[in-house]
């Protein structure tokens, strides 16, 4: 009796084993932009189990930049990072097949000093306007496009100053820029300090062909990875989901993350997640996809070659067709 209770024992743990090792949280490897805002998101999926709850098991790598989650990805160090829908076409011309879901639409915004005389586009022809992001930034060639409808080149009709978006943020505070065009979150900061949104990127849009908010900015992974692990990436986009429902309606989530932010401010903190909020995509893939197709062809126009090499429209494989129905 002994024996067979035993061996009945043996028998029992090697099933649960076995129905354990069924149930291991499949892992995703995620290149992380350490002050960026997905950093937000993972820390309200982990403060609130949403991962465990998806199953997932989250390997979270902090860089600096997102050209080393470039890096990352390229080298295949990770499966998920965050880039925009310019990136992967290009790559995708090149012989990377990698794919696209979006993640925001929140882009830049023209911002100036409260009290500055600058009304309206047109009154920038002849400013100092700072660009964060370089000549080939996305949000500025998309204004560039909007003022060359209006028969204005900002490029030789204002005074252009190039620098990272810290600077630029900086120089806006101190008076040395009549306005600045920066990432969301750096006009959020001057926002908070009193200066007006003279126009948000968003805003300008459906004068170029857009028929809503686009989200420029998503989740990039390689397509045979995808392929290879459907109901993984599936369970990925529904906990994302999750966490953008839950930082939408809930103002104790953003308390638990808002030492991420880098900032105590109230009013900052208020600016952060409303633009946050503002920019989660709410329409199909089909219609994301339609406009950002529009928007490329802005931008290829625009930016020319140094921007999207030699692909004049955005390949076909480049939005994340997920199992979900999306």
């Amino acid at each position: 009796m002994g024996l067979f209770v035993r061996t009945l024992a043996v028998a029992i743990g090697l099933v649960l084993a076995q129905t354990a090792a069924g149930h291991a949280a499949d892992t995703i490897r995620l290149a992380v932009q350490k002050t960026g805002t997905f950093s937000w998101e993972l820390a309200a999926i982990r403060a609130h189990g949403l991962d465990k709850e998806a199953n997932l098991s989250l390997e979270v790598t902090e860089l600096a930049s997102t050209e080393a989650g470039k890096i990352a990805m390229r080298a295949g160090n990770a499966d998920v990072m965050l880039s925009d829908w310019l990136w992967v076409s290009r790559e995708r011309a090149l012989g990377a097949k990698l794919t696209f879901y979006p993640y925001s639409s929140a882009l830049g915004a023209i911002m100036v000093p409260a009290a500055s005389p600058i009304r309206t586009l047109a009154d920038l022809k002849g400013r100092k306007l700072a660009v964060a992001g370089g000549p080939i930034d996305k949000s500025w060639l998309l204004l560039q496009a909007r003022m060359k409808q209006d028969g204005i080149d900002l490029k030789t009709e204002a005074s252009i100053v190039y620098g990272a978006p810290p600077l630029l943020a900086a120089k806006a505070l101190d008076g040395e820029m009549d306005a600045s065009l920066n990432f969301w979150n750096f006009c959020a900061q001057l926002e908070a300090k009193g200066f007006r949104r003279l126009a948000g990127i968003e805003d300008i849009l459906p004068r170029l062909g857009a028929k809503g908010p686009v989200g420029v900015v998503g989740y990039v992974f390689d397509e045979a990875w995808a392929a290879g692990h459907r109901d993984t990436v599936a369970r990925f986009i529904a906990m994302t989901r999750k966490a953008k429902t839950l930082l939408v309606t809930s103002d104790a989530a953003w308390d638990e993350i808002a030492p991420l932010t880098g900032t105590s401010d109230a009013a900052l903190l208020e600016t952060y997640r409303n633009r946050y909020r503002e920019g989660i995509p709410r329409r199909s893939i089909d219609d994301e996809e339609a406009d950002a197709r529009v928007l490329y062809r802005v931008l290829a126009e625009i930016g020319g070659r140094d921007l999207v090499g030699s692909a004049p429209e955005l390949d076909p494989g480049t939005f994340y067709h997920a199992v979900t129905g999306d």
